[in-house]
């Protein structure tokens, strides 16, 4: 991905702009959080940060098993890879498997703009303000947001934030803000006062609620 970062940016006009001073990589350039249901313990969300010069490759692997009696009757896999020059998005790939079902996405910037394909939907331009659904960059909060696991667009109602203090997977508590996301989609995330991602909480489909803990 990072290779092919010269031709990518001739095609599009793109001009470089200092990645640091606009995207929010944490300290350690990783995020992890333990995926938590009925107290539970069910995978894991991570997310590493790669520079190379002016560019940033972005990294996300999601590996969850929800098991009754010992037996799994659930498995997720999710993996991402974003590309970004300065602060403008170059590309995204999303490839899911829930149960054996595939979904993908796959976004490359062209001299349309951000060219978007996938499983659940056809070919568009992304708005110029649209990244990717993966929660690390506060700034999809302004929205729109696309979909990494099939492509679509979504334009979810995003609600003030409430402070609030959350559990970390260590045991301790950090405070943050609590955005809820309700329309396109039902969610709630949270960003410390740096903007780091913080936690995230989302119902399944048995209407359980699965909640993220920070590591």
């Amino acid at each position: 991905m990072i290779g092919r970062r010269a031709v990518l940016l001739a095609g599009a006009g793109v001009v470089a702009r200092p990645a640091a001073a606009a995207l929010p990589v944490p300290p350690g350039n990783r995020l992890a959080f333990r995926m938590v249901r009925h107290g539970n313990d069910i995978g894991r969300h991570v997310v590493t940060f790669e520079r190379q010069g002016d560019a940033l490759t972005v990294r996300v692997a999601v590996d969850a098993q929800v098991s009754l009696l010992s037996i799994p009757i659930v498995r997720y896999t999710h993996r991402v890879v974003e590309t970004w020059h300065g602060d403008t998005l170059i590309a995204l790939v999303g490839q899911t498997d829930k149960n054996g079902d595939h979904e993908w996405m796959n976004a490359r910037r062209t001299g349309e703009g951000l060219v978007v394909l996938g499983s659940g939907t056809a070919r568009y331009v992304a708005p110029e303000s649209a990244i990717g659904l993966t929660y690390w960059n506060k700034r999809i909060l302004d929205g729109p947001m696309i979909g990494m696991d099939d492509g679509d667009l979504l334009r979810p109602k995003v609600a003030l934030p409430k402070a609030e203090t959350i559990p970390l997977a260590s045991g301790g508590t950090i405070a943050a803000d609590h955005y809820n996301l309700s329309g396109a989609f039902a969610a709630d995330v949270w960003y410390d006062h740096t903007g780091t991602w913080a936690s995230l909480a989302f119902a399944i489909a048995d209407t359980s609620i699965i909640h993220y803990e920070r590591l």
